[in-house]
């Protein structure tokens, strides 16, 4: 049987979050955050102690994982929000205070619901950025089907027509793509 990669072999966090300048003292949000936080605990090494770390996710049973574990591990920068991330104000996180929002193989609500991009203007802060990573459509034999998966190339327009900037396009592991944009 042949094994299947995770973790940092697939998607490497730390290294996917570096490229977009995440630092000391910085908010940042994770759209679809999931019961591991895979992207959220580096974060919170990443911004430090003053720094602000939003896990949101629809499902509170991903939120309660996530909780268990910040407790476990003592880890005192991160915030577990329940929100709807495709409805205008259906995340309960400060206006304009977040420096990086992330959504991580869930892109296709872009196209299907375009108010997140909406709900992402209102939390970032002016010139905030926007870190979008998701399946390439071919290559892997595991994952999403094809047919289920959101090219680059269709996610690119959807975001510069919500007022975002491309500042960034890169392979973000061997089957993912990764962007970043700029609020303008």
């Amino acid at each position: 049987m042949p094994t299947l990669p995770t973790g940092r072999a697939l998607l490497d966090a730390p290294a996917i979050l570096a490229q977009t300048g995440l630092g000391l003292d910085m908010h940042y949000a994770d759209f679809g955050s999931g019961t591991l936080g895979h992207f959220v605990f580096p974060a919170t090494d990443m911004v430090g102690p003053n720094g602000q770390v939003y896990a949101v996710d629809i499902l509170k049973g991903a939120l309660a994982g996530i909780e268990s574990r910040a407790k476990m591990e003592k880890v005192n920068n991160l915030k577990a929000v329940w929100g709807d991330i495709e409805r205008l104000k259906g995340v309960d996180v400060p206006e304009h205070s977040v420096d990086l929002i992330s959504m991580v193989n869930i892109t296709g609500l872009l196209k299907k619901s375009p108010a997140v991009f909406e709900e992402m203007k209102r939390l970032l802060k002016p010139g905030g950025q926007l870190l979008l990573v998701d399946w390439q459509i071919a290559g892997a034999s595991f994952g999403p089907p094809a047919e289920k998966r959101v090219s680059a190339e269709t996610i690119k327009p959807l975001a510069e027509q919500a007022g975002f900037v491309l500042e960034n396009s890169f392979p973000a592991g061997p089957h993912h793509w990764g962007l970043i944009f700029k609020l303008a």
